[in-house]
């Protein structure tokens, strides 16, 4: 009998504790060392996005208060999310019930949050291709960060409202003590997914279209442009590469996403904390690496900036100033 007792989370409640997870097998210790490096680059590359950003003066632009944003939902996947998501495969959940589902608001939150600044980043895009003349004046510091703030309180309210029945009642889709699960309407989830994912592949297709319309008129009069022309040249060329690369990164996001949101379509509930759930949850989660391994291939300002931050030349005065673009 004492055996039995020591393998449950809480001896004590005999009938009604769950058994401690058996130790992990190697093929599974190599599993969660992955999980752990990929945990780690999350965290140190959203950091150094966040640095950037932040610190170097000719970075405070609205396009990258958007990034900004989403780095800072990401740093928290890498820095939070992926690490618990780890110990709650090995481990028994003492904390109670209540805090299990706090808990879950966080990644709803962020993965809402992430939505959010998808679609922030398509509109911009879309007003920046679609109608650069008066892009400067819509798209201001000021506008994206009341559009960033509301995007992170709609994320907080939707979480809630989504775990609304496991805060009233915390534990009432748990099997046993020592479980952490709890359970969302997937119907639900999947329609507030749809939504701004529709948004973007309408507004991406329509940039799409606009911006190899306008790079072949700029082929055309490249050769007989004046000097100002050329500067506007120069200025299209750079927002259709700013398009373009943040179109990869909505694409990675789609691919990254799609199969958790895929599993609602069967109908049934999703019980987070399941072994299905748990590794969709951990590929949406990897999308948070692959974000600023992104930048890092497709922008030369983030390269600079990750060379002046681990040479601590941001120390030096006047640094914030650099020429970083």
């Amino acid at each position: 009998m004492q055996p039995e007792r020591a393998d449950l989370c809480f001896p004590h409640l005999l009938n009604s504790s769950c058994r401690k997870p058996q130790p992990p097998q190697t093929s599974a210790v190599l599993f969660y060392i992955l999980l752990s490096v990929i945990s780690l680059l999350t965290t140190a590359l959203n950091l150094l996005v966040i640095i950037s950003i932040s610190y170097f003066r000719q970075l405070h632009t609205p396009t990258n208060f958007l990034l900004l944003s989403l780095a800072v939902s990401d740093f928290v996947v890498g820095l939070v999310m992926i690490p618990v998501e780890i110990l709650l495969l090995e481990t028994c959940w003492i904390l109670g019930d209540l805090m299990c589902a706090l808990y879950f608001m966080l990644p709803i939150m962020t993965i809402c949050a992430s939505v959010g600044n998808m679609v922030l980043i398509s509109v911009d895009r879309y007003l920046a291709i679609c109608d650069p003349l008066h892009y400067p004046t819509r798209v201001t510091q000021k506008a994206v960060t009341m559009c960033v703030l509301m995007c992170w309180i709609c994320s907080v309210s939707y979480s809630i409202f989504l775990l609304f029945d496991n805060l009233m009642q915390p534990g009432r889709y748990n099997s046993c003590y020592g479980e952490c699960v709890v359970s969302i309407d997937g119907a639900v989830d999947l329609v507030a997914f749809i939504i701004p994912i529709t948004v973007i592949i309408v507004l991406y297709m329509r940039v799409f279209v606009v911006a190899v319309s306008q790079a072949r008129a700029m082929r055309s009069h490249i050769a007989s442009v004046s000097l100002k022309y050329s500067t506007t040249v120069k200025v299209k060329k750079s927002e259709i590469k700013a398009a373009r690369t943040l179109g990869v990164v909505i694409v990675v996001f789609l691919m990254c996403y799609s199969p958790y949101y895929c599993i609602t379509l069967t109908g049934h509930n999703i019980l987070i904390g399941m072994l299905t759930e748990v590794s969709m949850i951990f590929l949406m989660y990897f999308n948070s690496c692959l974000n600023p391994v992104i930048y890092a291939l497709f922008f030369p300002w983030f390269r600079k900036t990750i060379r002046l931050i681990i040479t601590f030349q941001i120390l030096q005065l006047d640094s914030r100033d650099a020429d970083i673009l």
